[in-house]
C-alpha cells in the first residue's frame, strides 16, 4: 500500500535514487522540496536543467565548468608548469580548498582498474601526455592511496620519466589524530617511508 500520493511517492523515488541518499533522507528532501514557496522550486529546478545543459569539461584539465577553460586553468598567477593529477573533480576540490597549491591540475576521471576492465585508455591519460609536449616542469601524482591509485600512479610515472619532466607523488601515511594500533601495515610503511627531518 503507498503510504503517499503518486507523485509524492515518485519525487521520493527519483531522490532516493541519487547516491548516498536512503529512503529516509529521500523522504525528508521531498518534504523539505514540497513545503518550499514555489518560486525558490522553480529557481532550485531551473538551476539543475541550467547544469546539466552548460556544464562540461574544461579542454585543458577536462574538470567540470561551464566555460571552455576553467578559471584555475584561465588564471595567469596559476603556476601552468606544475601539474597535478587527480581522480576526480571532488579531489581536485579538496587540494583548492587548502589553499597552498598553486599550480593547475588535469582530473583522470577515474583510475585504472583491471578488475573492473578500466584500462589507460579508459581515463584522460592520452590527454595529459599532450600537455606535457609543452612546456611542463613537474607532475604531482595525487591519485588515491588503494590498489587502483597506486596501479594509476605507476603507470603515469612509468610515461612521465623517459621525458625527463619531474614526477612527484604526494605523501600519505598516519593521519593527524590517528592511534597507531588501528592502522593498517601499509600506511605505516608508507609514514616510515615518507618521513621528514625535524
Amino acid at each position: 500500500m503507498d503510504l503517499y500520493s503518486g507523485v509524492m511517492n515518485q519525487l521520493i523515488e527519483e531522490f532516493s535514487q541519487l547516491p548516498g541518499i536512503g529512503q529516509k533522507t529521500a523522504q525528508r528532501l521531498a518534504f523539505y522540496i514540497v513545503n518550499m514557496p514555489k518560486d525558490r522550486v522553480e529557481r532550485f529546478a531551473n538551476v539543475m536543467m541550467q547544469a546539466r545543459e552548460k556544464i562540461c569539461y574544461c579542454s585543458r584539465c577536462f574538470t567540470l565548468t561551464d566555460r571552455e577553460i576553467c578559471p584555475i586553468c584561465a588564471d595567469p598567477s596559476r603556476d601552468q608548469k606544475t601539474i597535478m593529477v587527480v581522480e576526480t573533480t571532488r579531489d581536485q576540490a579538496a587540494y583548492e580548498k587548502t589553499g597552498k597549491y598553486n599550480g593547475v591540475y588535469h582530473v583522470l576521471h577515474g583510475a585504472i582498474s583491471p578488475i573492473l576492465g578500466i584500462g589507460p585508455n579508459d581515463i584522460r591519460l592520452k590527454e595529459l601526455i599532450q600537455r606535457l609536449e609543452k612546456d611542463v616542469d613537474e607532475v604531482i601524482i595525487a591519485t588515491n592511496s588503494t590498489l587502483e591509485g597506486e596501479t594509476t600512479a605507476m603507470y603515469i610515472s612509468k610515461l612521465i620519466k623517459p621525458t625527463g619532466i619531474k614526477c612527484t607523488r604526494i605523501a600519505s601515511g598516519v593521519p593527524v589524530g590517528g592511534d597507531l594500533e588501528y592502522i593498517d601495515e601499509v600506511t605505516l610503511l608508507r609514514a616510515l617511508d615518507g618521513r621528514t627531518e625535524l
